[in-house]
């Protein structure tokens, strides 16, 4: 058995969630386990995650900050990947992260995100967060970024160290948005934090919906605001897509 829980904060992802439970099948070598965290769902998401095998865990709040920190307190394992349900992970990614988390100095990592649609790669936005990756703390935080932070977002499958992750508190669970980046900051406390040149591919749902000028316009604004300092009630700029 391998040391890497896989922890998949859920809320209403019953369309997405079988071409996931595909993906997750697929992982060699397998996670030592895989938590569904659900939020109250109200379709069979649920049903469908217990269904295809994973350990199904009723959040006490909703937040996917809060379902997080539910999650890797319920895991066992020392390592744990934070997997949103509509990102899928490459098949060696348990070596990756395994691999990646034996150098001491990285505390947090994730992979590159290519977001992808039926017929559509969104080869501009996914250009544009790789960039976001160095230049939003050089912009916000450089002192921060010349000591090795990066800042990595929902999109990057992040995994860490659960000890590393309980000892800085987890996530902030009164953060609706923007908690995966602050997140790194708390964790760069102990470390560096870093890409590793691996793709997840991330479904481009939200561009679908908002547009692509209007959802790299709200990408922008929110990183912008929460740059400043002001992280409270993001979530208002930040509309659900499911």
């Amino acid at each position: 058995m391998n040391d890497v829980a896989v922890v998949i904060p859920m809320l209403n992802e019953a369309a997405v969630l079988p071409r996931l439970l595909r993906s997750l099948a697929a992982l060699e070598p397998r996670p030592a386990e895989i938590l569904a965290v659900d939020a109250g769902s109200t379709d069979d998401s649920a049903a469908i995650a217990a269904a295809g095998g994973l350990r199904v865990l009723q959040a006490p709040r909703r937040g996917r900050a809060s379902q997080i920190n539910y999650g890797v307190e319920a895991a066992s394992a020392p390592l744990v990947c934070v997997l949103h349900a509509d990102t899928l992970l490459p098949d060696d990614a348990v070596a990756v992260i395994c691999a990646t988390l034996a150098d001491r100095r990285t505390v947090l990592a994730g992979f590159t995100p290519l977001l992808s649609g039926a017929e559509t790669v969104r080869w501009g936005t996914s250009l544009h967060n790789w960039i976001k990756t160095w230049y939003a703390p050089l912009l916000f935080r450089p002192l921060m970024f010349f000591r090795g932070a990066r800042l990595l977002f929902g999109d990057h499958a992040m995994f860490f160290r659960r000890a590393d992750f309980l000892s800085v508190g987890g996530c902030d669970a009164t953060l609706m948005v923007m908690e995966d980046a602050d997140l790194c900051l708390r964790m760069h406390r102990l470390g560096r934090t870093r890409l590793v040149n691996r793709v997840v591919i991330t479904s481009d749902r939200r561009i679908a919906s908002w547009g692509a000028l209007r959802a790299n316009g709200i990408y922008l604004k929110c990183g912008i605001v929460w740059g400043l300092g002001l992280k409270r009630h993001l979530e208002r700029h930040y509309p659900d897509v499911r």
